[in-house]
């Protein structure tokens, strides 16, 4: 029997390789795409409860929603060494919106998707699409299976070293995103989704924790001599506050993004052995990322090393919010913040806790994806 094919590429799971000049199905909610606020998506508007809140961390939020629209703009102008066009940034961002499970997120980027003309229909673009989709779920999804060889094959496939620092950070943004959105809908005691998420992965293994972390660039960076003024100026801003002169030049490649990004952390900084370096190391453990665990994992790392689950009693509902909300944010909800509330959490509190956690799971994999896996 033939197979059934959908023509569109804006459901739940699409055709990735659908063919442009097909007559295209309208997305599942339409007016998802044209929506202000393209980092909350709207929550902003729904949870008239929590605005003090929001008010509290409105520079985050604001930073991040200058990202949104820094990695998705309305018109994307591609170049030779910048090929990845809007449909192959939204088309990324809907691949890691479903893994996440993250219904409001699959909405939005399924409904911008929707209008955009998909590649030609050649093998040489078919294979591409489908590497680039391949490669973001994987990382998404489990962040170990990425090797330097997942970077060979994109290269193999046409991507430049900025369209894969660009593409990780893509990966990178709504992996965070969804974290952020799960943690909202679970303050305001919302559902996350209402179709099935993917099956959970296993945590990262425990092999190269508790040791200095290696960390050496996975492509080649930008030199200096190459540098234009932007590029000059969101290195001189990382290398200042960040103190990440190992990576800041092959970030540069994008620079936006780099800027964008830098920004956003400097939001979002926490005092080491708080529960929000917990939250994150914990986030990093899962995730397989070496260098971020080292940053932040405090007195309690050799536990965490040995298994989240196995981690003792002190800070156990930090470390269980922080692991349900990397592993499964479909599944996150008011009922793991709970125990926080009883023991006398404010509203804030748990949402910078979501938020720190939310941050180390994007770090993790941008680390680990271009540094750790080579």
């Amino acid at each position: 029997m033939e197979q059934r094919r959908s023509p569109g590429h804006d459901q739940w799971f699409y055709e990735s390789q659908s063919r442009p000049q097909t007559q295209s199905v309208a997305p599942l909610v339409p007016e998802a795409a044209w929506i202000e606020d393209r980092f909350l998506l709207g929550l902003q508007q729904d949870a008239q409860a929590l605005q003090p809140l929001l008010q509290q961390f409105q520079p985050a939020l604001l930073a991040a929603r200058d990202l949104s629209h820094i990695l998705f703009p309305d018109k994307v102008t591609t170049s030779l060494t910048h090929t990845l066009t809007l449909y192959d940034r939204l088309s990324i961002a809907l691949t890691v919106a479903q893994v996440a499970g993250v219904q409001r997120l699959c909405n939005h980027y399924s409904a911008r998707l929707n209008p955009l003309p998909g590649p030609d229909s050649s093998r040489e673009s078919n294979n591409r699409l489908t590497q680039i989709t391949q490669y973001a779920r994987q990382l998404a999804t489990q962040p170990e299976l990425i090797t330097q060889a997942s970077l060979q094959a994109l290269d193999a496939v046409g991507l430049t070293e900025p369209d894969i620092v660009t593409l990780n950070q893509v990966i990178g943004y709504v992996s965070y995103q969804a974290r952020v959105v799960a943690g909202v809908h679970a303050l305001l005691g919302l559902p996350v989704r209402w179709l099935p998420g993917t099956t959970q992965p296993a945590d990262a293994e425990a092999r190269g924790f508790g040791r200095p972390p290696e960390w050496r660039p996975g492509l080649k960076a930008l030199e200096l001599r190459y540098a234009n003024a932007s590029q000059l100026a969101a290195v001189t801003l990382c290398q200042t506050q960040l103190g990440m002169d190992d990576a800041v030049w092959l970030l540069a490649h994008d620079d936006a993004a780099l800027q964008g990004w830098a920004i956003l952390i400097g939001k979002l900084e926490h005092q080491p052995d708080s529960p929000q370096a917990l939250a994150s190391a914990v986030a990093a453990r899962i995730s397989g990322s070496r260098r971020v665990f080292a940053e932040y994992q405090g007195n309690l790392g050799e536990s965490l090393i040995a298994g989240i689950d196995s981690a003792p009693a002190e800070q156990s509902d930090v470390i269980a919010l922080a692991a349900q909300l990397t592993r499964a944010p479909e599944r996150f909800s008011a009922a793991h913040l709970q125990p926080l509330l009883n023991a006398g959490w404010q509203p804030e509190a748990l949402f910078g806790l979501i938020q720190a956690t939310a941050l180390s799971n994007w770090n993790s994999r941008l680390w680990y994806a271009l540094g750790e896996a080579a």
